[in-house]
């Protein structure tokens, strides 16, 4: 695989800092029962990293101490962690929102026949990857089958109340675009969904549109390919300033499977920690002691894939 980190810096991307810390992303590890074609950890059936017991306890004490309104998780399959269940319910104990990066077709995996029920007695809300509603696109990306379990599991959801408004059981849908190119406007692409999904009987509450990053997996495709630079210049050229206030970085800790701070999920990857004082890399324990309000953001070429026209976060695109 290419390293791309030496293709990312230095860089003339602008500098920004933090503002309030609302939520708390953790990758529970890398193990996934998928391989996609896009994915910027390299997760799959065969990674067995995964954070330890005690490195749960100490995001359960940062939840309690800095009280974030939202812990997000994410892998790998987060379910895949056996204390997946167990984090669940102590967040929500505390008070906290969780939100769950789920492949779908997760819920369809021996062994999860019961995750569905799970999250919807948790009330956790759900951040679904489904690449496009065709299931050539689908399965060409994400492999062979994809497609037909990733419905089944949408469509256990939905005989649970999600996608319901009514429920207040939230399920989001997340799209990549399949190449080196920007996602299509987040609105219109969102009311394709809703038609063609909507034709099977399937409800979502919104569309999330994501930016590939020029990273791991995507961006080792991207060397090999000879087309790193020039996405990397699509990004720029699309680049807006009114996207940098809200950035998700700005509000987000991102922490991997040891324990460690990063600004966000694509630095983590990279190795890029995350600023603080002389801590070489900052862990949970340095987020009970130390506050991170207008800490410098540690940034890199990648990251005007965030500011690249509409905007990309984890919440889907920044600008309508």
């Amino acid at each position: 695989m290419h390293a791309t980190l030496p293709l990312l810096t230095p860089t003339s991307f602008p500098q920004v800092s933090r503002g309030r810390l609302a939520t708390l992303q953790v990758n529970l590890g890398y193990r996934c029962n998928q391989s996609c074609r896009h994915c910027h950890v390299n997760a799959g059936p065969k990674r067995r990293e995964q954070m330890d017991d005690r490195r749960i306890e100490d995001v359960l004490r940062v939840l309690e101490t800095r009280k974030p309104e939202t812990l997000d998780l994410t892998g790998g399959a987060p379910e895949l962690h056996p204390r997946f269940r167990y984090l669940v319910e102590q967040a929500k104990s505390l008070g906290v929102s969780v939100i769950d990066r789920c492949n779908l077709t997760i819920l369809e995996e021996p062994g999860q026949e019961d995750l569905a029920d799970f999250l919807g007695k948790q009330r956790v809300e759900i951040a679904a990857s489904l690449p496009c509603y065709l299931p050539e696109n689908v399965d060409g990306q994400r492999g062979k089958g994809v497609y037909e379990a990733s419905m089944a599991g949408l469509r256990r959801l939905n005989a649970l109340g999600y996608g319901d408004e009514a429920s207040g059981l939230v399920l989001n849908l997340v799209y990549n675009p399949a190449g080196p190119s920007l996602p299509p406007p987040q609105p219109l692409l969102e009311a394709d969904y809703r038609q063609r999904l909507g034709e099977q009987g399937i409800v979502f509450n919104q569309l999330f549109t994501i930016t590939n990053m020029p990273i791991k997996r995507f961006g080792s495709t991207l060397v090999s390919k000879g087309q790193f630079h020039d996405y990397m210049q699509v990004l720029r050229d699309a680049h807006l300033n009114s996207n940098l206030s809200d950035i998700m970085c700005r509000h987000l800790v991102s922490v991997d499977w040891q324990g460690r701070l990063y600004d966000c999920d694509f630095n983590q990857m990279l190795g890029l920690p995350l600023k603080l004082a002389d801590k070489k890399h900052p862990t949970l324990q340095d987020l009970l002691t130390h506050d991170l309000d207008n800490n410098p953001i540690t940034v890199a070429e990648h990251c005007w894939g965030c500011t690249a026209g509409q905007g990309s976060s984890c919440g889907g695109a920044l600008k309508s």
